[in-house]
């Protein structure tokens, strides 16, 4: 298997389901990655070891996802030079608006790039994009991809206007 471009971290198990998304979308476009779990508050030490030796580990990426206090993504962002795309994680107290606010809000210096809550499919997508930078075939698929989704507009549009809107919404339903 080839060296993982994209690190895909949480800081709990919990986050795990939300956080495959962006796994999924990354096999998809056969980008490899890694998974790991580590918590900013309860083993900062290993965030730290992890955000440090990413670069010289081959990482082009991280996508950090975290919930409540949510300082995983800025910690991890604070200790290295590759991009690091926050993805706040929803709770059940405040539905991810606190994770939201404490990701997006990075001081000035230590720049973090914010999806939208358990938006770890975009923050995947994001990556994605930031690899093809420097890779031909990856920029090719991301354009394919783009004209899939475009297509799959058309189609539903088509069958809309074939329908009207009371057949359509009775078929999604």
């Amino acid at each position: 298997m080839s060296r993982p471009l994209v690190g895909i971290v949480m800081g709990s198990d919990s986050d795990l389901e939300i956080m495959s998304a962006g796994a999924v979308i990354l096999e998809q476009f056969g980008v490899a990655y890694e998974m790991v779990i580590a918590s900013a508050h309860r083993h900062p030490e290993k965030v730290a070891r992890y955000a440090r030796g990413a670069a010289d580990a081959g990482l082009k990426v991280i996508i950090a996802g975290a919930g409540g206090a949510a300082h995983l993504p800025g910690v991890i962002a604070s200790l290295t030079t590759l991009p690091v795309i926050g993805v706040p994680i929803a709770s059940p107290q405040l539905g991810g608006v606190d994770a939201l606010y404490s990701i997006v809000q990075m001081p000035r210096g230590i720049p973090v790039a914010t999806v939208s809550i358990n938006g770890a499919y975009n923050a995947a997508l994001l990556a994605l994009q930031i690899l093809a930078l420097e890779d031909e075939t990856l920029k090719e698929k991301l354009l394919d991809f783009r004209r899939q989704l475009a297509a799959g507009v058309e189609e539903k549009d088509s069958r809309l206007r074939e329908k009207g809107f009371r057949k359509y919404l009775k078929e999604q339903g």
